[in-house]
């Protein structure tokens, strides 16, 4: 299935998206910022419909299921990190849902093993003072904790962690807007038992008649870009199985987002209208679903020291 790819150091994806409810989108804002409107030389007006980061936590929740709070069948026998409350073992958080993945607060500072999550990761990746770091090692360990920390990337930045080694993303995607307008509305908040607010109770008590103001997009043409680092994946220097594991999981998630519609944000429910290869020329992207099924079959051809859920107790007891 992926024949094509090989000796190629990028897979380079576009598709051109259109809104689905109106000719209007919404799109990602930022504090203090609000929308990121850019302008190339000599170009119209551009936006930045959704970031590097938010499209990695897309594509990872591809993998998971929020039902079971477990990962998806595919994945099952991948390992990672479940991190569950030391009172009663409830459910909190994973290392596939955590921002850091692996490097996530919820993970470093819990009881795994019998030791804290940072000194067991520490010991694992073979960090150590005047030593320089072992990637070849660093590589291996984080494929077998969590190998989707190998596509979406992982910083091992705390104090614990002895040259804060960094592994960056593989798979990175874009969404992005050109010849772009705003399109200004507005809209009021109705209370139909207090007209006017009383008694101290105002908006920010939710009372009274409160308007307010919006404002959405149009573009000339809204374009995903994503990029799979072959050339990354392949320099890791895991087993062929290993490897093709994670070239598939990769190219799945990136097939599996642009099968259907992307529901990004309440107003910004965007179609998939035309996907074009860049590199290399003659591969075709394959459908979610045969890629699922390859998915699952090369996840039992690699060896897991310890496949599916590392348990993770946190808060840690005080002292450890």
């Amino acid at each position: 299935m992926l024949e094509a790819l090989e000796g190629a150091p990028r897979l380079l994806v576009d598709a051109i998206l259109a809104p689905i409810a109106s000719t209007t989108f919404q799109p990602t804002g930022f504090p203090d910022l609000g929308a990121a409107e850019f302008q190339r030389p000599g170009s119209p007006p551009s936006l930045l419909v959704e970031s590097v980061q938010s499209l990695a936590n897309h594509f990872e929740s591809l993998g998971w299921d929020d039902s079971e709070r477990l990962p998806i069948n595919a994945l099952a026998r991948l390992p990672f990190v479940e991190v569950v409350h030391s009172d009663d073992g409830r459910f909190l958080t994973s290392s596939r849902l955590e921002p850091h993945r692996l490097a996530a607060a919820y993970v470093r500072e819990a009881t795994i093993s019998g030791s804290t999550g940072a000194a067991l990761i520490a010991e694992r990746l073979g960090l150590q003072k005047e030593t320089p770091l072992d990637w070849p090692r660093i590589y291996r360990t984080v494929l077998q904790l969590d190998p989707l920390c190998l596509l979406h990337g992982v910083f091992f930045s705390a104090q614990a962690w002895h040259g804060n080694p960094k592994v960056r993303r593989a798979l990175t995607a874009v969404i992005e807007a050109t010849d772009v307008a705003p399109a200004v509305s507005g809209g009021l908040k109705r209370d139909d038992v207090q007209f006017t607010s009383a008694e101290g109770r105002g908006a920010e008590e939710g009372y009274g008649f409160v308007p307010f103001g919006r404002t959405e997009y149009t573009a000339g043409e809204i374009r995903f870009r994503a990029v799979v680092d072959l050339a990354q994946i392949r320099g890791y220097g895991l087993t062929d199985p290993e490897t093709r594991l994670l070239e598939l999981i990769a190219i799945w998630e990136l097939a599996a987002l642009l099968s259907g519609p992307l529901r990004l944000r309440t107003a910004c429910d965007l179609d998939p209208q035309r996907i074009e290869i860049r590199r290399p020329e003659g591969f075709a992207l394959p459908a979610a679903e045969d890629l699922l099924l390859e998915v699952e079959s090369a996840a039992v051809a690699v060896h897991f020291d310890n496949p599916g859920a590392l348990r993770a107790s946190w808060p840690a007891p005080k002292g450890k």
